[in-house]
């Protein structure tokens, strides 16, 4: 396959994440940000280039502090249920099929009651250095 001007052109693969509720993440570590204590997480990266990262995570239940500093956050529940707590908003419960976005700037608690699965998109959106 060559482009317009004969220079060779890499074809572009696809990535599947088939079976994301089956999928081994890896071994679960502490959650470094846990208030309650037994708070576990695994992760396991799907895909990633500058600026974008895909991913699944699962954390077991409890309760744990969040920040998104430099970078937004798109969730896809996939399983479990949490609610979100954040200053001056009403809790909301988040489930399998709920998404949830928290853009660069966003602190909230999380209150893990079934063990949660998510697809993860994270999006760098720290200003580039000049």
């Amino acid at each position: 396959m060559t482009d317009q001007a004969d220079q060779p052109v890499q074809p572009v693969a696809t990535v599947a994440g088939l079976a994301p509720i089956a999928r081994d993440l890896g071994p679960a570590t502490p959650k470094p940000t846990a208030l309650t204590e037994g708070v576990l997480e695994a992760s396991d990266a799907l895909w990633a280039v500058p600026g974008v990262d895909v991913g699944y995570w699962e954390c077991t239940p409890g309760r744990f502090a969040a920040t998104r500093e430099g970078y937004t956050e798109v969730c896809q529940f996939l399983s479990g249920r949490v609610t979100i707590e954040v200053d001056g908003e009403e809790p909301v419960t988040f489930g399998a099929g709920d998404t949830l976005i928290t853009p660069s700037g966003w602190r909230g608690t999380w209150d893990v009651h079934e063990t949660v699965r998510k697809l993860y998109v994270i999006i760098d959106d720290a200003p580039a250095p000049e």
